[in-house]
């Protein structure tokens, strides 16, 4: 195969793999949107914010990360914590602030999940908390519906998703 070949060859295969990212990237934007509309529909039930969500679970461990989601049709603030090696998933009543409900994370991705935002929460120097209170005052009119602990380019840091409305974004925060 001579070089202009090679070179051809080289070009075609960047070419595919740019569309099949630029697809990719636009199938989650798409996926994103139709989510956050979802969800922004649904929190306009939620009263306490997903960072008092969060200081609530502290009753339960560390906050390793947090969100809004819609469960079989209804909201629930869900935030994983971990506390003496072990990881929980606790559910804080939306409207309230209270625990609804501890369960231990034992299996699966969940398990794998928690790990990794343990470890990042491990590294850190500032809470979850924090970090949603500085993302919301970052990007005015939004709110965090979503954060989770993540490394970062050997870093910790927090991954926060937030939504106006439709409009959704992800923003990191240092830890």
């Amino acid at each position: 195969m001579n070089a202009a070949s090679i070179f051809l060859a080289a070009l075609m295969a960047a070419t595919t793999a740019h569309v099949d990212h630029q697809a990719l990237e636009n199938a989650e934007a798409r996926v994103a949107a139709e989510s956050g509309s979802s969800l922004g529909a649904a929190l306009k039930e939620a009263k306490i914010p997903l960072a008092r969500g969060l200081d609530a679970s502290k009753k339960e461990g560390i906050p390793i990360s947090g969100k809004f989601e819609v469960e079989d049709g209804k909201l629930q603030l869900s935030v994983y914590t971990m506390k003496g090696g072990k990881f929980f998933e606790v559910v804080v009543d939306h409207q309230s602030g209270k625990i609804v409900k501890t369960e231990p994370i034992t299996s699966g991705e969940d398990l794998a999940a928690a790990k990794s935002q343990a470890e990042a929460m491990g590294k850190a120097k500032k809470s979850l908390g924090e970090a949603v209170a500085k993302a919301e005052k970052a990007n005015a009119g939004y709110k965090a519906v979503s954060v989770q602990a993540k490394m970062a380019n050997g870093a910790p840091a927090a991954d926060v998703g937030l939504i106006k409305g439709t409009e959704s974004k992800q923003v990191d925060e240092k830890l």
